[in-house]
């Protein structure tokens, strides 16, 4: 079959691989409906992160199970299916508390931006719907496996409540679904940070009620002038550099809370300043699994529209255009027509 590897940064190639088999008792074998492009995905892509050897990329799906190993017993052949990135058994202690993407079997899905892909640990990793659903939804439940279910968790971990003040750093996918999380858990006011007209417009629509394009000292003055010098109750930290960090410390409030869902990249904190500024944070990567019937239910029910995320769809055979088009921030999300 056709899928995407990544050679080494900047050469992504959609070339012939092995069909994916059964290779223990407790995998599925799903066909895709659609699959799509991460920004995490372009970390390798641009070097910032070790590509040891050709990568078989891709890690948000959802499809029709086809096959299944001999101890799958929750999934069966024909169901449409969705799934974390982080494969876990959901059984285990970090499971049970809620934070399957710490599983002790823990693996992060590869190999998805493909027509067909191997799902290690089945029975804990994906949920099934009670019938397959109608093809206008699968971008909605695509997003629901990665982005919304990342972007969720950014608000979870925030803190988010009914009436907060919350700000979200990074106006790309995740927090653009960061800005649907925090509507959809009632906050009374979302402030999106973002200098991209096409964005600013999704966050609106999505439920921000202001946009700061402001960035460093001119943005952090901006969320305290809107804010009455204040601070954001609840803070999403959606990129992974340096300067968002900074951002998410300086935008929240003494006693708020900060969820960061950004992978770090040249990231480093001073403890006085976390000592002295008094801000909880938690996040790393997300526990999709703890949110998806949820997040299913609230797509299959038509109350969100996380699909609207993907701005650029295209055949699984032009996947380099698609990278490019991500790069260069010419498309917020890609999806692939698999």
């Amino acid at each position: 079959m056709l899928a995407t590897v990544l050679h080494k940064p900047g050469d992504i190639r959609c070339e012939e691989i092995e069909d994916p088999k059964i290779l223990r008792p407790t995998d599925a074998i799903i066909k895709l409906s659609a699959s799509c492009i991460c920004g995490s995905d372009l970390w390798p892509y641009r070097g910032l992160q070790p590509v040891e050897g050709p990568m078989h990329m891709g890690h948000e799906y959802c499809g029709v199970v086809v096959e299944v190993g001999a101890e799958v017993r929750n999934v069966r052949p024909g169901q449409f299916v969705v799934g974390s990135f982080c494969i876990s058994d959901n059984t285990c202690p970090h499971c049970r508390f809620g934070f399957q993407s710490s599983c002790v079997q823990r693996e992060f899905m590869s190999g998805a931006q493909a027509p067909y892909a191997r799902v290690p640990l089945a029975d804990g990793t994906l949920v099934a719907t009670s019938e397959v659903p109608p093809a206008d939804l699968v971008p909605d439940l695509l997003a629901v496996s990665d982005v919304l279910g990342t972007g969720w968790y950014a608000a979870d971990a925030a803190e988010v409540r009914e009436g907060s003040t919350v700000v979200v750093v990074g106006d790309g996918a995740v927090g653009l679904m960061g800005v649907l999380a925090a509507k959809e858990m009632g906050a009374e006011r979302i402030i999106a940070m973002s200098r991209h007209e096409s964005r600013q417009k999704l966050a609106r629509e999505f439920g921000a009620t202001d946009i700061v394009a402001e960035r460093g000292e001119e943005g952090i003055a901006r969320i305290k002038e809107l804010t009455k010098g204040v601070g954001a109750d609840s803070v999403l930290e959606c990129v992974g550099t340096a300067e968002s960090f900074d951002q998410a410390l300086a935008c929240s409030r003494p006693g708020g809370t900060i969820g960061y869902v950004g992978v770090p990249h040249g990231v480093s904190f001073d403890g006085q300043r976390l000592f002295f500024g008094q801000k909880r944070m938690l996040g790393g990567p997300a526990p999709v699994r703890r949110f998806l019937p949820d997040l299913m239910e609230r797509v299959l029910k038509g109350r969100i529209k996380p699909g609207k995320v993907f701005d650029l769809q295209l055949p699984l055979a032009e996947v380099a255009e698609g990278y490019r088009a991500m790069d260069e921030r010419r498309a917020i999300k890609v999806m692939l027509e698999v």
